[in-house]
């Protein structure tokens, strides 16, 4: 997993826009997903080659709640989710009492805490960084989060700070993530599958962050299954807490062979499930789309079908990905689930030979020439695959630039149609021979 760094600290000193800040200069993803710009509080970015996730705290909305509770919520949900925490201060404002109490939270937990000083965009404000070593987190670092002044070295100091990589054991086990938004099944699914096997091993040591990581054996194979149902409340809590449960589903993305993205098939597709499943895409993992609850639906003979047409009207850009209909409560067609995962797990580190590979992609473009696009028609030379996890193709071409979007589209269908992909993503990635 990659490291996770948090941004806290009161609201009004700046800290979505340091957080738009890093993301906007050094973000990974090329092509952010539709619908959760705004509201992003999890974003993937980079600093020097070295990958981390970034989590602003600052988009909370409050009821009639206290002061204190939503800065006290801020620190705590950073102190449970970071790896490095930057603790972001307004110099204009000098020290404040919610400065100090955000301190004192922060105190408590052992992880590196960065003291960032910010809006000391002007000469004459550099001065009142002094007063934050009262806070007791070391040499402040000034920075301009609207300017970008100082944000290299603040992120200097974040990536110091990473914990040490400690290779792992191999683990031939697959593992396998239950995601979703609340209440559509997936603790219920969770338990359905090891009350059935009743072949639990042990619970994995050092799993926290309301996932639970449980080994299981079914079929002759082994498993872990993470369930990321349990988003705790801590105490009264005065915003949308379903908003922090992606932090959660992400981080169980990224530790899963496979993702299952549960649907409630009474309640039917909403926008936050499409929001989960954006991740999905963005991560490049294999998924498979579980329709649970299935008992509850009211069926004729086409119930089936309309429910998967509108499956992949939504979910477009997961149009490799399986749909298993099941009711977790009811123990129905949930062994339907494992040859799925098998095979989406064998599709996403399967390997194709060059010369095979040429041969589809030849006949494919003599089948189709290209068409011009930007001045001139691409070449494929030849191709390769370079890599699994997912599947990666290299295409040398004469000019990258030429190729349309919807030839790309066509060359993965041929891939798609030749080769068994199903349940994992594909990736292309088109150079230009020298």
């Amino acid at each position: 997993m990659l490291p996770k760094v948090a941004i806290v600290g009161r609201p009004n000193v700046g800290k979505s826009t340091l957080f738009n800040r890093i993301i906007g200069e050094r973000l990974s993803i090329t092509d952010d997903q539709p619908g959760v710009t705004r509201d992003r509080i999890y974003a993937k970015s980079s600093w020097l080659s070295k990958e981390f996730f970034l989590i602003d705290t600052g988009g909370i909305e409050l009821g009639d709640a206290p002061f204190l509770t939503e800065i006290k919520m801020q620190a705590e949900i950073a102190m449970d989710e970071a790896d490095v925490i930057i603790f972001l201060v307004d110099c204009r404002s000098g020290v404040t009492h919610d400065d100090m109490s955000i301190a004192k939270l922060l105190y408590q937990t052992k992880k590196p805490i960065i003291l960032a000083v910010n809006k000391v965009d002007d000469q004459k404000f550099k001065e009142n960084i002094y007063e934050f070593y009262s806070l007791g987190f070391g040499d402040p670092i000034p920075v301009s989060s609207s300017h970008g002044i100082g944000t290299g070295n603040l992120l200097d100091q974040v990536i110091e700070n990473f914990p040490v990589k400690v290779e792992s054991v191999e683990d031939k086990a697959i593992h396998f993530s239950l995601i979703g938004r609340p209440n559509v099944g997936k603790s219920s699914l969770t338990n359905c599958l090891l009350n059935d096997n009743r072949v639990i091993v042990s619970p994995i040591a050092g799993t926290t962050r309301d996932s639970i990581d449980t080994r299981f054996k079914a079929y002759d194979r082994e498993y872990v299954v993470i369930d990321t149902a349990g988003l705790k409340k801590r105490g009264k809590i005065y915003e949308n807490v379903e908003k922090y449960s992606v932090i959660r589903s992400v981080d169980a993305i990224g530790r899963s062979d496979i993702v299952l993205l549960v649907l409630d098939a009474d309640t039917g597709i909403l926008e936050q499930d499409t929001h989960v499943g954006q991740y999905i895409e963005e991560y490049n993992r294999p998924c498979i789309i579980v329709v649970n609850k299935w008992d509850l639906v009211e069926k004729d003979s086409k119930t089936m079908q309309r429910f998967t047409e509108d499956v992949r009207k939504e979910f477009k850009y997961l149009d490799f990905a399986p749909i298993v209909f099941l009711s977790a409560l009811d123990n129905k067609r949930v062994h339907t689930l494992f040859p799925a995962i098998l095979q989406a797990y064998e599709a996403n580190n399967r390997r194709i030979s060059t010369s095979t590979l040429n041969d589809v992609i030849n006949d494919a473009v003599a089948m189709f020439p290209p068409s011009e696009f930007n001045g001139g028609k691409i070449k494929i030379y030849y191709t390769s695959q370079v890599g699994v996890n997912p599947p990666t193709f290299a295409f040398f071409v004469n000019e990258p630039r030429y190729l349309h979007f919807s030839y790309h589209r066509y060359l993965e269908n041929q891939i798609r149609k030749n080769f068994d992909f199903f349940g994992t993503p594909i990736k292309f990635e088109f150079r230009k021979r020298d």
